[in-house]
């Protein structure tokens, strides 16, 4: 965090929660904490990682990305 009134501190993480409300969760209706806990797991690692593509990231997947340009490890 930077200083206050910076309004793009969070800006990256609130386009994700946007994304993940209006892409995943809003197709599911009356569910409880685990199971939704289950659905928010299974869209990050089944979809958002390994198959949306993201304008930031050139078009690519989060997890091509990292195959093509940092030979498949993490990068910190």
């Amino acid at each position: 965090m930077s200083r206050r009134g910076n309004c793009y501190d969070n800006a990256f993480v609130e386009s994700f929660f946007h994304t993940l409300k209006t892409e995943w969760l809003n197709k599911f209706k009356n569910t409880t904490k685990e199971k939704t806990e289950l659905k928010i797991f299974d869209y990050i690692e089944t979809f958002y990682n390994k198959n949306r593509f993201q304008s930031a990231l050139n078009y690519y997947s989060p997890m091509e990305f990292r195959e093509k340009f940092a030979g498949g490890y993490y990068v910190y």
